[in-house]
């Protein structure tokens, strides 16, 4: 089956749908899935784009309500993950995942699905270390803190997805897994993203989570965003047994969603022509969920995840045979997620514009009914249980102090702050840089193949637009490629996307001082997401 894969595409679902019905009418190619790596932006009104990390002058509610509203349809099934500029608040409601809108599925802060029989995982958000031990303790409405760490990745997320034993076919992360650019074609990533090299040469770019699993579940393909650049690169998998097979991961960043921008990646892949077209769960997952529901944490102390180091009783929360039979009896035998979407908000409305609207925690039905099916925490439940047993405690404490101390105490701060004014101030996330020139695309250059690499692997990983003929690479050594090279190659056809009547906009602008006499590192999405192919900046 086809598969399209998209980058962020910052909430331009309008302008994302038009370019795969473009591909259908210029070259008869039909996705029969859209795969979203974050960056979403699955903003249904205002209070949503009030938990959305980004200064207030670039929310902009782009067209995402218009499919929350049933106005729209998505015309492909669209499965994505969160990244660091999300609605917050909408995608919270879903931890275990499930419909952000009709024909639209969000994998949730982890996740494992099917779709014909093919195995999609995926993790939500970026990685933070300050936050990375911390439970899920967020809720709306954010301060200038939680607004950010409401989108980190935490250990729990990962030590689920390491409890998986069964073969993964796609795995999708919001940023990169730490390292893999020394997988592909690093001097060319460097050339066109010279801001990078700090970063690349002191091995800091990505996630050391992702790389993580990426080590542990070695994936066929693995897709990411979140650097508005296209990369590829080919990573071989060492083995652990002489009787394990080799495995390698292809994978593959993508662009940011914007006109002439190569933001969309067309693959083949295989799949069970006997499976049907639903959405299905994953009967391994369900039981892994089960298994570690105990392990669920909605405080912000920090603890680390069980390991084999003789201060757990118990490590291993992998799937067994007879936990992953009992699921599928559970379900008796029928693993299609349910079309069970529900309106949760109000939606925007352009004539009747509700700029001071606080954003609620909200309990989602989808969210209860999943937990009530397999017996999990309904981690929103359990953050509004401890609010109201800390108000509780807090009123109590107050009369006590009242009478110890006539002349009473000054209030203490809210935890979760309902000003909001301040969330318009620099993404701390956001590392920017001096610009460096215009954005041109990885895609164009090629990556030498290494010579264990099998020469068909360009038939199993098309590009609808522009993909070398190989990626794999061995060593930093067979990374010399040129855009004259590239054209020799017989590469895969280009589709030329042409401008779809918006303009693209610019995600971060403004200055940040750093310390005098070193390069200064500004904020890296300041370059990331400028539109410098509109030769404007901010």
């Amino acid at each position: 089956m086809k598969v399209a894969v998209a980058g962020c595409c910052h909430g331009a679902l309008d302008k994302m749908y038009e370019t795969l019905e473009l591909l259908q009418r210029r070259h008869n190619v039909r996705p029969d899935l859209l795969l979203c790596c974050g960056d979403f932006q699955a903003v249904r009104n205002e209070a949503d784009l009030r938990c959305m990390a980004v200064p207030a002058k670039y929310r902009h509610m782009q067209t995402f309500y218009r499919y929350y509203s049933g106005e729209k349809k998505a015309p492909v099934l669209t499965v994505f993950i969160g990244g660091n500029h999300e609605a917050s608040n909408h995608l919270q409601e879903l931890p275990y995942g499930g419909g952000g809108a009709p024909n639209i599925y969000y994998l949730g802060y982890a996740g494992v699905v099917r779709f014909r029989g093919v195995r999609i995982g995926g993790i939500s958000g970026i990685f933070k270390s300050h936050d990375y031990r911390k439970g899920h303790f967020e809720c709306p409405p954010y301060n200038q803190q939680t607004i950010r760490s409401a989108y980190h990745v935490r250990n729990i997320e990962v030590f689920k997805l390491k409890q998986l034993k069964r073969p993964i076919d796609i795995f999708m992360s919001h940023d990169w897994p730490r390292s893999i650019y020394h997988y592909g074609n690093k001097k060319q990533l460097l050339k066109m993203k010279s801001f990078f090299r700090q970063e690349v040469e002191s091995n800091t770019l990505g996630s050391p989570a992702a790389s993580e699993l990426l080590h542990h579940l070695k994936p066929t393909y693995w897709f990411s965003a979140h650097l508005h650049v296209k990369f590829a690169a080919f990573m071989q998998h060492q083995t652990n047994s002489k009787e394990e097979l080799p495995k390698a991961t292809k994978f593959l960043a993508l662009d940011k969603c914007l006109p002439h921008r190569d933001f969309l990646q067309i693959i083949d892949v295989e799949h069970d022509p006997n499976a049907g077209d639903s959405l299905e769960y994953d009967a391994e997952w369900i039981a892994v969920l089960k298994a570690t529901n105990s392990l669920v944490n909605v405080t912000q102390s920090a603890w680390n995840m069980p390991e084999n180091n003789g201060l757990h009783a118990k490590w291993d929360y992998s799937a067994t045979e007879e936990a992953i039979k009992e699921v599928l009896e559970e379900l008796n035998h029928n693993l299609k997620i349910p079309c069970n979407f529900t309106l949760t908000a109000a939606c925007y409305d352009p004539s009747k514009p509700q700029k001071q609207v606080e954003p609620v925690h909200t309990i989602n039905p989808q969210t209860t009914e999943f937990c009530a099916q397999f017996g999990l925490t309904d981690i929103n439940d359990r953050i509004q249980q401890a609010k109201e047993e800390g108000s509780v405690r807090g009123e109590h404490e107050e009369e006590e102090e009242e009478e110890m101390d006539s002349t009473g105490s000054a209030e203490e701060p809210s935890e979760y702050n309902t000003d909001n004014s301040g969330l318009s101030s620099i993404n701390p996330d956001e590392i920017m840089l001096d610009e460096e020139g215009g954005d041109e695309d990885l895609s164009t250059c090629s990556v030498d193949p290494s010579p264990d690499h099998p020469p068909d692997f360009s038939a199993s990983f098309s590009d609808i637009r522009i993909m070398p003929d190989s990626m794999a690479v061995s060593s930093d050594d067979a990374m010399d490629s040129t855009n004259e090279e590239l054209e020799k190659s017989g590469v895969s056809k280009q589709v030329e996307e042409k401008s779809l009547s918006e303009r693209p906009l610019k995600r971060i602008g403004g200055n940040e001082n750093g310390n005098s006499g070193i390069k200064k590192i500004k904020r890296r999405n300041q370059a990331i997401y400028a539109a410098e192919d509109e030769d404007k900046t901010e």
